[in-house]
């Protein structure tokens, strides 16, 4: 099998750039003349190919930027709220163009490794208590991404429930308007997370513990 050629010159397509460009915040006025600001469209490309990569910000090809530069510039867009602002535009886009399914969800979790540790973190109790993370993810019924919550991989998955509902960044249909149903595992097969899915104006479908397939 031929490996996968890794591109050291991703670029943001035209198309998707005109359409995540009106989410930029303005730059910050600069204090002092020096050298000019790194090309947006070039930092952010960046970003994604860490994220697509999974490579550390030291690794980041030079091809975008120092990667000092490019870390910068993705914590300054992330304290302006450009990543969220731009995940909610897109939701919209797509919720016209295609219509988001509302009527089935679902909640589940995932733990990821974090090997440097950080603010966030816990012990994974599946890997030998190393330091992780745990996403919690609401999805609409096609698996697009509504919520999504990151803790210590330490935390159970009924304890972030709460938290991911709160954090749908779009506004729910009225469940007096749209029935909605929300899948979950064995994991959430307690007494108190049925009856606050009940209590969101949800039909709940979790999966019950004392089943064994």
């Amino acid at each position: 099998m031929a490996k996968r050629k890794i591109v050291h010159d991703y670029i943001i397509p035209d198309n998707i750039w005109m359409l995540i460009k009106s989410f930029l915040p303005l730059p910050k006025p600069k204090k002092k003349s020096g050298r000019p600001r790194k090309d947006d469209r070039l930092i952010l490309s960046g970003v994604f190919y860490l994220l697509l990569t999974g490579c550390q910000w030291k690794l980041l090809p030079r091809f975008y930027g120092a990667p000092s530069t490019v870390h910068d510039r993705y914590q300054e867009w992330e304290r302006a709220g450009f990543f969220e602002n731009m995940w909610i535009g897109a939701l919209l886009n797509y919720d016209k163009e295609k219509g988001l399914e509302w009527e089935w969800q679902a909640v589940d979790g995932a733990m990821t490794k974090a090997p440097l540790g950080g603010v966030g973190t816990g012990a994974n109790p599946t890997d030998r208590g190393k330091k992780g993370t745990k996403r919690s993810i609401l999805t609409d019924g096609k698996g697009i991404p509504l919520s999504v919550i990151v803790d210590g991989a330490n935390s159970h998955d009924k304890k972030l429930v709460k938290k991911t509902f709160d954090a749908i960044v779009l506004e729910r249909p009225s469940p007096d308007n749209v029935i909605q149903n929300m899948c979950m595992d064995k994991g959430y097969d307690y007494s108190d997370i049925r009856e606050m899915v009940k209590n969101y104006g949800y039909t709940a479908h979790i999966r019950s513990r004392e089943k064994k397939t």
